[in-house]
Parts: C-alpha cells; sequence; structure tokens
C-alpha cells in the first residue's frame, strides 16, 4: 500500500499548488459532468457528491458548477465525454492505469501513448494491468481526532480498515460503502480532509531510488495532461524516497 500512498501524499502537495492557478478545475468539471449522466441530484448520486465537494474545495463559482450538472444529466447543453481506461507498464515493468475523460478518444491515447514511450515505458492491451487494481474508498481525517474515535465509527458503517498514513489517518472502504461511512463520520462530528474513490493494487513492485525517479517522472507527466483525470500505480517507492517539489 505505500506506493499507493507515497504517490496520493506527492498528487495532493500538487493538488494544492495547482488549485491556486485554478487548473484543477478542468478536470474536476470533468468528473461532475461525467458523474451527472449518473442524475442531477446529489442525494442520489453518490458519485456526483463526491465531485461537488472537490469543486468546493477548488472554491469553483456556483454557476460552473451548474453548467456542468446541466451538461451531463442532459438537462442543459449536450456533452460527448467519454470514460477512457489506458493501461500499461512503466520503467521497472510497474503496472500504470490511466483514467481519462475526453471529447477525443485518438487524441488522449495519442497523448498517452507518446508520455509512456517518452519515459520507457509502453502503452499495453485493455485488461493487460487491470486485473491488478480494486476500486476502493478512501477517506483521510485529521489527527486532531482520536484513532479510536475514528475507527469506532468507521468501522460500525461497514469501513475495511484505518492506517495511520503520517500526517493524516486513511479510512479505506469498500467502493459501496464509502457513501455509509462518510455519513456516519458527519452525524458523529468528524470531518474528513478528503475523499474520493479509487483504484489500489493489491500487490506491488518494490523500486529502488533511479527507478522511483524515472516512475514518478512519468506519472507526473501523465496527470499533467488535460484528459487524464487519475494515474494509478503499483509501484511501491522506498520508504526514504522523496520527490522533488
Amino acid at each position: 500500500m505505500a506506493g499507493h500512498s507515497k504517490w496520493a501524499n506527492i498528487k495532493h502537495r500538487k493538488a494544492r499548488q495547482d488549485a491556486s492557478r485554478g487548473k484543477v478545475w478542468t478536470k474536476v468539471i470533468r468528473e461532475i459532468t461525467v458523474a451527472a449522466k449518473g442524475g442531477p441530484e446529489p442525494d442520489d448520486n453518490p458519485r456526483l457528491r463526491l465531485a461537488l465537494e472537490k469543486a468546493n474545495a477548488a472554491n469553483m463559482p456556483k454557476d460552473t458548477i451548474k453548467r456542468a450538472i446541466e451538461k451531463g444529466s442532459g438537462t442543459g447543453e449536450t456533452g460527448a465525454l467519454e470514460e477512457i481506461v489506458l493501461e500499461g507498464y512503466g520503467p521497472g515493468g510497474v503496472a500504470i492505469l490511466v483514467e481519462a475523460m475526453s471529447d477525443n478518444r485518438n487524441r488522449t491515447v495519442s497523448d498517452v501513448r507518446h508520455a509512456f514511450s517518452k519515459f520507457g515505458g509502453n502503452l499495453g492491451t485493455d485488461g493487460s494491468v487491470s486485473y491488478l487494481f480494486n476500486k476502493i474508498g478512501i477517506i483521510h481525517v485529521s489527527k486532531d481526532y482520536s484513532e479510536e474515535d475514528i475507527l469506532e465509527v468507521a468501522l460500525d458503517a461497514g469501513a475495511d480498515d484505518l492506517v495511520d498514513e503520517g500526517e493524516y489517518f486513511e479510512i479505506i472502504t469498500s467502493n459501496t460503502e464509502l457513501s455509509n461511512v462518510l455519513e456516519a463520520l458527519k452525524n458523529s462530528n468528524i470531518e474528513k480532509t478528503n475523499a474520493e474513490l479509487t483504484l489500489r493494487a493489491e500487490t506491488s513492485v518494490s523500486l529502488d531510488q533511479e527507478t522511483s525517479e524515472k516512475v514518478l517522472k512519468i506519472m507526473d507527466f501523465m496527470d499533467e495532461l488535460d484528459d487524464v483525470q487519475e494515474v494509478h500505480t503499483n509501484a511501491e517507492f522506498p520508504e526514504n524516497f522523496e520527490a522533488e517539489e
């Protein structure tokens, strides 16, 4: 799990930096638009509810949020965004899975293929690495709360585990129980700092310092592509590995 956590921590730092420039808006708008295909009401659509929380955290204007919901739900301007999953291998043979949203599949595939080849990896076929990943829910909670209190509420609501990640506690849930756990935390006045559905590899590939830097470069490059929403890996970075800011 450490590989995911290290990459997640790096991404969260980047997200805070990007948010000040508004770059994160594009990805959140796409997520709202696609999530809204499941219905425009957040109370009935957990995926949309999570997307709206990201939008509010990024200080996105209400009008922008409304247009994205209308576009996705078909109540406004119609959109043609397609969810695309691309798979391949990076340096050291690590698996890399890319989730994208695009109105032009050929452009997205070309950009991701270029990223793989540029950094010594290769784009694979459908199913080549996706079997290594499971969809889970994660919730980050500040250490202002006691581990015992969080654990009791989370497990009673259906969570699978609680992990101490140093800067925060991470609650792990199945993708179907995320909403229930979030609701239970809210009812217990325990505030989260982040919540999302993500993909996590069950097995990992341990890397040395040099290969870790190469893998981080390819993932960072992909994460900056306009159509890419999320990048996942089964890389296990060294404990003392620190990415360049």
